[in-house]
């Protein structure tokens, strides 16, 4: 019995050794989602700048804003988004990007906010300028203000190749109908709404009509402003969400809203240097199915 029992082990450890080294190999690769109009694949984890990036000219927070881009794009970020709406977050965006060099890797998105359709080729001038970009990769209508002019713009725009993507937004929760009527009339590669573990209403038509319509997602407020941490606040993750291998309250909320297979990034928002590593934990190991994925649902509520 010795014998055999030597000489299965012996056969069965170059494919135990295989696993091991594979399953290593998944969980230190970024995970990607693909932007169903063009195939392009991104990561999953994107960042905003609402609220957090708005400092003015305070030379101590421009460079505590570095430090997280650096992080940010350091563990496998590429999708910024901001707006015109942000106050200062554009041009401090473009001032930390003096600081940091603009990283290859960057997916730039920002907006066009304004009922006037002249602005809002303004705007777009002046945000290439605060980011110091001839083109960006995705602009947006900002709360879907004056978008029939606004969607014209924008696809001028991508025929003459000053954008590679463009489509629409909502926050809050608000608009839905609007932009469900918007999905089906026009032609777009992303649309952006809010969507976390609470505010899960538009899993019942808006994420499944982006994916008949390939259009890409990407979901704003993925901590409800934050309050989620409210939620769970010294409370401790449930062992199955250890079983995934979800390391903390962040990487639960986010790996809930990026396993969806409509959602294409997510983009949390922080001022903080460790919020950002926490954050981006959530870009690396696997996803959850259907049912670990309402398992995640089932042990928040019975918190």
């Amino acid at each position: 019995m010795n014998k055999r029992l030597f000489i299965k082990t012996l056969l069965l450890s170059p494919l135990v050794s295989y696993f091991s080294f594979s399953n290593n190999i998944n969980q230190n690769k970024p995970i990607m989602k693909k932007i169903p109009s063009s195939g392009e694949f991104i990561s999953s984890i994107g960042m905003g700048t609402w609220l957090t990036f708005d400092i003015g000219y305070n030379t101590k927070e421009l460079n505590v804003r570095a430090k997280i881009l650096n992080n940010f794009f350091k563990n496998g970020g590429q999708l910024i988004d901001s707006s015109p709406m942000y106050g200062t977050s554009e041009r401090v965006l473009g001032k930390a990007f003096d600081l940091l060099g603009t990283p290859r890797s960057l997916f730039s998105a920002t907006k066009i906010w304004t009922p006037n359709k002249w602005h809002g080729q303004k705007q777009f001038e002046n945000s290439k300028k605060y980011w110091k970009l001839k083109k960006f990769n995705l602009l947006q209508v900002h709360n879907l203000v004056n978008y029939e002019e606004h969607l014209e713009t924008l696809n001028e725009y991508k025929k003459k190749n000053l954008i590679n993507y463009l489509g629409v937004t909502t926050s809050h929760g608000s608009r839905h109908e609007k932009l469900q009527t918007i999905m089906n009339k026009y032609k777009l590669d992303f649309i952006q709404l809010t969507y976390n573990i609470i505010d899960r209403e538009v899993e019942n038509y808006l994420l499944p009509l982006a994916k008949e319509r390939n259009i890409a997602v990407i979901a704003n407020r993925p901590f409800q402003g934050g309050r989620l941490f409210n939620y769970v606040k010294n409370k401790k993750l449930p062992s199955t969400a250890l079983d995934l291998g979800i390391k903390s309250w962040a990487d639960y909320f986010l790996k809930f809203i990026t396993s969806h297979p409509s959602v294409t990034c997510a983009i949390p928002a922080t001022s903080r240097i460790d919020h950002m590593e926490e954050n981006m934990k959530a870009l690396y190991g696997f996803l959850p199915n259907k049912k670990e994925r309402n398992d995640l649902i089932k042990n928040f509520i019975e918190l």
